[in-house]
């Protein structure tokens, strides 16, 4: 049977392989280099410390669409329990199937009206990537808001976070959609978050479950009767899903992509080839496809580099979903990893969008938290998730924000004009800014839309349509 890899989702910070445990060879200067900027960077960072860390920056630079939209946000801590969940963490090879209700948390975003007196902001206390470091995050959003009663029902944006991750690690785009007229629920996947995280085998089973869950919870809270603020408020039938990481692994299968035969049978993947249940070859995982999901975003999709997929699996993929990686991502892969997928999803409407340079954490996480600047040791795991050694985080981030904003608005909204911001030249660095002083453009100019000056340069964006239907065969006896 094939190996799994050791731990997907692990940074490897500067100086330290944090997915195999081992230091790397650093010359001693270096290291003295490293310690002495160390001490000037705890310094530096002691008034930030005091500080809580912003996720909802939009800098000067940032596309267009990454702006926030014109509705206040409200947000809630809701639980939600499935009952009768397979226990992946307690089913033993060749015994009965183990079960229990599995609890998952979840945070609620969503357009909201102020009651007089309420200003927007408010703040979450989170851990990081090192448990033991408590954090503070500042947004927008205001706790336990009313739900806005103009416009809608609004569509439903689900994001799922990696291996380990928790469900404030795309905040940012959680608040940033949901002042545009989205809900956006973002989901602790037990067993997978920083705090909780167990034996791979559970988020290699409970991902894709976790996902469809928690879209039939958030149907059943939209019902007339339902008692919940979002009764009538929120639209389940269009709902796109973000993924990052294992998350978007987890919707590469939800969204059709189903699991190869060697998959089932890997070494550490759960028992009983409980994973068959979403493979390819399983016709129920077929007509179980839910259709609720109009568009999807995978962000650096961990599984297609170790086999997670065949050409078969990848088949089934009809949903319109936008790839996005970084071109040298060195836990889910680039070449073998989120373009193979890109390349194989051959029925799907489908872009890839790529940060050239930049490693696995391209425009998912958001900024490294204050509290982790003068981390040390193996505590830069906490601030190495939230990093990239080439790009600013920031800066992915407004660039998801405005992506995302016109891919949900263009598939769940169904406003075609957003489609203009994907007609682009596919390489940032061929196209031309061409706009005079008085912001007119030239009939040179091929700017990618929403992109100031300068600001495409180490993007591209690919575009791949469905392949044509195969003729049917013909009748017997035809010629």
């Amino acid at each position: 049977m094939r190996e799994w890899p050791l731990h997907p989702d692990e940074c490897a910070p500067w100086g330290v392989d944090a997915g195999r445990g081992y230091n790397l060879p650093v010359p001693v200067t270096l290291l003295r280099l490293c310690a002495a900027f160390a001490v000037t960077l705890v310094f530096a960072a002691a008034g930030a410390l005091a500080q809580p860390t912003r996720i909802d920056v939009v800098t000067p630079i940032a596309p267009d669409l990454a702006a926030f939209g014109p509705s206040a946000i409200g947000v809630r801590t809701l639980t939600a329990v499935d009952r009768n969940r397979p226990d992946i963490l307690r089913t033993k090879e060749g015994e009965p199937t183990a079960r229990y209700d599995r609890r998952l948390v979840l945070e609620v975003w969503y357009p909201a009206t102020l009651a007089p007196g309420q200003t927007p902001g408010g703040t979450y206390q989170t851990v990081t990537r090192d448990p033991s470091i408590a954090v503070t995050l500042q947004g927008r959003a205001v706790r336990d808001a009313a739900v806005s009663s103009t416009g809608g029902p609004f569509p439903l944006v689900i994001l799922s976070h990696g291996y380990p991750g928790n469900r404030y690690l795309m905040g940012h785009l959680g608040e940033n959609l949901a002042s545009k007229g989205f809900i956006v629920v973002s989901i602790d996947h037990a067993d997978s978050t920083y705090d909780d995280q167990q034996a791979f085998a559970s988020t290699l089973y409970n991902r894709s479950f976790d996902q469809l869950f928690v879209l039939d919870e958030m149907a059943r809270l939209a019902a007339p009767a339902s008692g919940s603020f979002l009764s009538g408020r929120l639209d389940a039938a269009r709902t796109g899903i973000v993924g990052y990481s294992m998350g978007g692994y987890g919707l590469v299968n939800t969204i059709g992509g189903g699991y190869s035969v060697l998959a089932t049978t890997m070494r550490g993947a759960p028992a009983n080839r409980l994973l068959a249940e979403r493979a390819a070859s399983n016709p129920a995982y077929r007509a179980a496809i839910d259709t609720r999901v109009k568009a999807a975003i995978a962000i650096g999709p961990w599984g297609m580099q170790v086999g997670m997929w065949d050409a078969e699996g990848l088949r089934g993929i009809r949903t319109p979903v936008l790839f996005v990686g970084g071109s040298v991502d060195d836990v889910s892969g680039y070449a073998k990893g989120t373009r193979a997928l890109f390349e194989g999803a051959v029925n799907a409407d489908r872009y890839l969008l790529t940060f050239v340079g930049a490693n696995h954490n391209a425009a998912a996480p958001h900024p490294a938290p204050a509290e982790t600047l003068g981390a040390t040791g193996r505590a830069v795991i906490a601030y190495a998730q939230h990093a990239d050694a080439v790009w600013d985080t920031v800066r992915m981030n407004n660039i998801l924000q405005h992506f995302a904003t016109a891919y949900f608005d263009r598939h769940l909204k169904g406003d075609e004009a957003t489609q203009a911001y994907f007609d682009v030249i596919p390489s940032g660095s061929d196209a031309v800014y061409a706009v005079d002083r008085e912001g007119r453009e030239q009939p040179t100019h091929t700017y990618w839309k929403g992109f100031k000056r300068g600001t495409a340069i180490g993007l591209t964006l690919e575009h791949a349509t469905p392949a044509p239907a195969s003729p049917p065969a013909p009748a017997a006896g035809a010629r």
